[in-house]
């Protein structure tokens, strides 16, 4: 897989803006990023907002040019969050994936990613939106309200967005490439490892509902599959804890 990287200097949301483009733009190609510097109304799932001071943390958007069904987004998902954790521990930061779209550095997010399906008449493919915690200061995580780490905080270390964007881009290609030959069954192992291990009690949120058991693997799809005590349960969506 090629990048071709566009940066800018402020945004709204990176995935908003590049669904913009694909819809205006025939010609916008696989494997385009755009990435900004500030990113002024980004959001995770939920519609929680994900916002940047400029140059601090890594906010960008890749396309990915697939008709795959719309079953299939939550498994690239999981694949943008193996390969920002592989790229993390090659930085010597012990981070970890997060069902179904984070990755963690102990019980602290460093990175969310939101995938979303977009179509013409010219074709289809998923718009990967990914948030890493570049050089978010202590005091600055301190201030969201959920526990939140960054590679500065983990490191001791600043770094350039630009740099950080082009070490992880081939981490990017390589899970893409797994995920394309084979969907979720190309990264389930790699992922159940990392994101296990099975057996461990988890607690799943989805709204106002709350589910308890214990992690009992992952479906052909990337979906969870919870242990409780009435039996086995497929999970779509929801925050693990």
């Amino acid at each position: 897989m090629t990048f071709s990287i566009e940066w800018h200097d402020r945004l709204g949301s990176t995935n908003a803006y590049m669904k913009d483009r694909f819809l205006q733009d025939s010609t916008l190609g696989n494997g385009t990023v755009f990435a900004t510097r500030e990113q002024t109304a980004g959001r995770g799932r939920s519609d929680r907002k994900w916002l940047t001071a400029p140059d601090t943390n890594l906010c960008f958007s890749l396309f990915v040019e697939t008709d795959v069904p719309l079953i299939e987004i939550p498994s690239l998902t999981m694949a943008a969050a193996l390969a920002v954790t592989d790229f993390l521990n090659g930085q010597n930061i012990a981070a970890a994936p997060k069902w179904p779209n984070d990755a963690l550095v102990g019980d602290k997010k460093i990175c969310g990613v939101l995938s979303e399906r977009v179509e013409r008449a010219a074709g289809a493919g998923i718009i990967v939106g990914i948030g890493l915690n570049v050089n978010m200061s202590s005091e600055e995580a301190a201030a969201i309200d959920r526990p939140a780490t960054s590679m500065l905080i983990e490191s001791g270390t600043a770094r350039p967005l630009s740099a950080t964007l082009d070490a992880l881009l081939p981490h990017l290609a390589h899970w893409i490439e797994a995920w394309r030959a084979d969907g979720f069954r190309g990264i389930r192992a790699v992922w159940t490892e990392k994101a296990g291990p099975l057996g461990k009690p988890i607690s799943v949120r989805d709204g106002d509902r709350k589910k308890n058991g214990t992690l009992a693997g992952f479906g052909d799809h990337g979906e969870l599959l919870l242990q409780t005590a009435t039996g086995l349960e497929t999970i779509w969506s929801g925050d693990v804890s």
